[in-house]
């Protein structure tokens, strides 16, 4: 259905855009009016250990302040405390009735702690937070008093910003008001195309039953349709204005009031998603048939999202955290929205091939950008600004890691741009075997592989270094012994070209393995010490957990483990269905290379099983789907399994189940008496 066909259904119908658009106008308009304006003020302190603790800690040192051997975990238990029902009535006894929240600092490592009022009154707000300033250390006094620690040994809070002046949060007010205009906006969009498809239900009734009436009075006249000029819209040319967005538009880049799903990429996928439902309410396209595996889990993984968010909702959670689940469930939108464009939008094969060709041409691209921000340690990302665009993180700086510089393209961090590379590098490669494009010159059928190979290890990140691993281990064994000893031979030679070219690049990363066996490595001690730190959250809610996109680092802190940040968000629930996503990937892919009569198609479904292995393993090294680049070509990948298997299992001849012949029976002689 063509950008056309829509505006004119619109046109039609246009008693139903302009009455439900106009309500959710006024809706918005009072809800404008009627909402008072919120102010917010914010102090921070941090914990300061004792002088005394240092002598002989921690026989004869505070049993608090040493536990788990850093302050950090002090100012946890400060922060839990803080945030009980006991603390609030305190506080409610103190004056402190507007909702309040306790967390650590953004961008920190310390304890450093940030106190946050909200309320209509900007000078009630500004005394309630030096009264919570206060009573968090007098809190912290009596936790240490309850535990008999001598005062010597008390732990200090020392204030480092002091109360500031109350600002006015006009941002969600113009949330709530946007959400309202964008609801009536989506209604009347949707009920034009549902009274569309009523009103020609109708239509094809009364001229059949006309037909049928006339049949016996003239034959009737055939009516030749024209074929359109131009091609139509369909889904592959949506997806391909989603990858273009997606590869393009550094992922910090987002709409404001969005935070990080409101980049371009995403909202041009939802509108794709619009444009499928008035297409497929219309009758102009229909599910293909044999790919609904995807879809399937897909509803698994919605209703996992849709109980954490009431979960969220009855655990009276603060407005930080209901504005994280509302993106949590902008982020299921945009997933399903690619699900469902690939596996029920896609009819043809060869378009579906072209979608992935083009994809792996961008992926390599990002990749030729990373080489830049490597040799010239840089971040090409920090220089490019679009109006009417905002970045979703503070500041943007380059990381290093030994003498090094990370490249990250237009991703939001090189585990994203690496994680990223290694998802879509198997596609890349059964691209330039494949017989079909033997024909093109060598440099454009392993350009991609060699740039999106070759930018693997520049990220210096074990994440990259495994995932290249997975893909060397599933694909190369399955080929044929002379291809197999070529690719061994030639991944020995470029290791040795990068020992030449990048001198001391391939003792740093085996320098980071080393590290990570013998758990000599910081940043390794500090992710296990969250995973400790992230079991009482899923003890108080183990099913569903607090809510997607609830757990954030400004609130709690960084997991880097996408299986331990679904245990918080989305509990038990929201684990099995992460996991069936990547087991059903795996199935495809070994599904594919079964069904599969090519030694090209065979490729391809080792391909799709190398991908999703790589998912499932990289999800463990850091939260994969929180960064929309990652997310969305795994989403992509693992609908574009779906949509190949079905293909082919309609291309595969059914054998007709009939029962054998029975052997024809002959009357045997009877002698006649």
């Amino acid at each position: 259905m063509s950008i056309g066909e829509i505006l004119a259904v619109l046109r039609r119908r246009w008693y139903v855009m302009v009455s439900l658009t106009l309500l959710g106008l006024l809706a918005g308009l009072h809800l404008y009016r009627s909402v008072p304006v919120e102010y917010q003020s914010q102090s921070s302190v941090a914990l300061l250990d004792s002088a005394a603790v240092a002598e002989l800690a921690p026989a004869f040192g505070n049993p608090i302040s040493n536990a788990g051997g850093s302050l950090v975990v002090t100012a946890d238990v400060l922060i839990r405390t803080l945030s009980g029902a006991d603390a609030a009535r305190d506080l409610q006894g103190l004056g402190v009735t507007d909702p309040y929240t306790v967390g650590f600092a953004a961008n920190t490592s310390g304890p450093m702690l940030t106190l946050t009022v909200t309320g209509p009154d900007r000078a009630k707000v500004l005394k309630e937070t030096s009264t919570l300033t206060a009573f968090a250390g007098e809190q912290l006094n009596a936790l240490q008093a309850a535990s008999k620690v001598e005062p010597a040994y008390f732990v200090q809070t020392a204030p480092v910003v002091l109360p500031q002046t109350p600002k006015p949060q006009l941002k969600s007010r113009y949330q709530q008001v946007l959400a309202v205009v964008i609801a009536g906006f989506t209604a009347g969009f949707v009920l034009s195309f549902v009274t569309e498809t009523l009103a020609a239900f109708r239509r094809r009734r009364r001229e059949a039953a006309a037909a049928a009436a006339a049949a016996g009075q003239q034959p009737r006249k055939r009516r030749l349709r024209r074929r359109p000029r131009t091609r139509q819209l369909d889904a592959v040319a949506v997806l391909t204005g989603y990858l273009g967005l997606a590869f393009f538009i550094p992922s910090n880049l987002t709409l404001p009031g969005l935070g990080g799903v409101g980049t371009p990429a995403n909202v041009w996928a939802l509108l794709g998603l619009f444009w499928y439902l008035a297409t497929w309410m219309t009758g102009r396209v229909r599910p293909a048939p044999g790919t609904r595996l995807p879809r399937v889990v897909m509803w698994l993984l919605a209703v996992s999202v849709l109980a954490s968010y009431l979960a969220n909702a009855v655990r009276g959670s603060s407005h930080k955290e209901v504005l994280g689940a509302d993106r949590g469930l902008i982020g299921l939108l945009v997933w399903v929205s690619l699900v469902v464009l690939v596996t029920a939008g896609i009819q043809d094969r060869a378009r579906l091939d072209v979608l992935l060709r083009r994809a792996v041409v961008m992926a390599a691209i990002v990749a030729a950008i990373g080489y830049y921000d490597f040799f010239t340690a840089s971040n090409i990302a920090e220089r490019i600004n679009i109006p009417g665009l905002q970045s979703s993180v503070a500041k943007i700086t380059t990381l290093d890691r030994g003498a090094f510089t990370r490249p990250r393209s237009t991703t939001a961090q090189p585990l994203e741009f690496g994680g990223m590379l290694a998802l879509l590098l198997p596609f890349a490669v059964q691209q330039a075997f494949d017989p079909v494009r033997a024909h093109l010159r060598a440099w454009r059928r392993w350009g991609p592989v060699v740039l999106m190979g070759g930018a693997l290890p520049l990220t210096v990140s074990r994440t990259s270094i495994i995932g290249a691993l997975i893909v060397v281990l599933v694909m190369v064994p399955r080929w044929k012994p002379q291809r197999r000893w070529t690719a061994i031979g030639l991944l020995l030679g470029s290791v040795a070209c990068f020992k030449v070219l990048v001198p001391g690049l391939i003792g740093t990363i085996t320098t980071l393995f080393g590290s990570f066996l013998s758990n000599s490595d910081s940043s390794t001690q500090a992710r296990t010490v969250k995973y400790t730190a992230i079991v009482p959250y899923l003890e108080e809610r183990p099913l569903f957990g607090r809510g997607l996109g609830t757990f954030t680092p400004d609130l709690y802190f960084f997991t880097d483990n996408q299986y331990m940040l679904t245990l918080a968000e989305m509990g038990l629930l929201g684990l099995a269905a992460l996991l069936a996503l990547f087991l059903t990937g795996i199935h495809q892919g070994g599904a594919i290379r079964r069904l599969a009569t090519r030694e090209s198609d065979r490729e391809l479904g080792q391909a799709y099983f190398a991908s999703a292995l790589v998912a499932l393993v990289s999800s463990a090294t850091f939260d994969a789907l929180s960064f929309p680049m990652f997310a969305g070509m795994f989403f992509l990948t693992i609908a574009a399994g779906g949509s190949h298997l079905g293909f082919l299992r309609r291309a595969t001849p059914q054998s007709p189940t009939t029962e054998p012949a029975c052997p024809p029976v002959t009357p045997s002689r009877v002698p006649v008496p």
